[in-house]
């Protein structure tokens, strides 16, 4: 398990990791942070890892984000053959907000990648502004650079007048064999619940 740990005085949010024979009683492989923020773009907080195992290069492969405590900014990208000391990517963040769309024009963060067509697709939240958040699709060939934005991002808005009025977030995707399922966060307001989006068939458009 990768996970944040975070203190407020002063602002701080680090990423830990820890470990379980059956899922229930974790024990914890350090007594410091296996990442935490050290770079410009970072800020004050790494946080949102997602964690992949590599079978054929034998490493773990971690997305996470960076930047603020309240939201982070963007996401970079990290990798470790122990799960425990990473290596950060030379050229982080590998991906960033676009002013030039504004559904995502504030902060891009909390990304899911999931092996996907030769690549690797990710699931990402875009900020218009700290409040109103949205869901988005990008393709990479290799998880790192050259991410193309899915062409109708964003994929899940926040509906009008709806319990996810104000923003969609904290995405999770599986391909069931059939269709694809996305669990997500939606807010109104201050009031959050989880809801769940479907699209059939494998293909994604990307």
């Amino acid at each position: 398990m990768w996970y944040v740990g975070q203190t407020w005085k002063p602002d701080s949010s680090s990423i830990g990791y820890a470990r379980s024979e059956d899922g229930v009683r974790w024990v914890r492989q350090s007594d410091k942070p296996a990442l935490r923020p050290e770079a410009p773009w970072e800020k004050v907080a790494v946080m949102c890892p997602h964690v992949l195992w590599d079978e054929k290069a034998r490493k773990f492969r971690m997305w996470y984000s960076g930047g603020e405590q309240y939201e982070p900014n963007a996401i970079g990208y990290a990798e470790s053959a122990d799960g425990l000391d990473w290596e950060k990517h030379a050229g982080n963040p590998v991906f960033s907000s676009d002013p030039e769309r504004t559904w995502e024009q504030h902060k891009v963060t909390a990304c899911q990648v999931i092996p996907y067509n030769d690549g690797f697709a990710m699931f990402y939240i875009g900020f218009r502004d700290e409040d109103y958040a949205q869901i988005g699709l990008a393709w990479s060939k290799d998880g790192v650079g050259g991410w193309r934005r899915h062409p109708l991002n964003p994929i899940l808005a926040p509906e009008p007048g709806a319990w996810d009025s104000d923003a969609n977030y904290k995405p999770y995707a599986i391909f069931d064999g059939e269709s694809w399922r996305l669990w997500y966060n939606g807010r109104s307001g201050h009031f959050e619940q989880i809801g769940l989006a479907m699209h059939e068939g494998y293909d994604l458009g990307l």
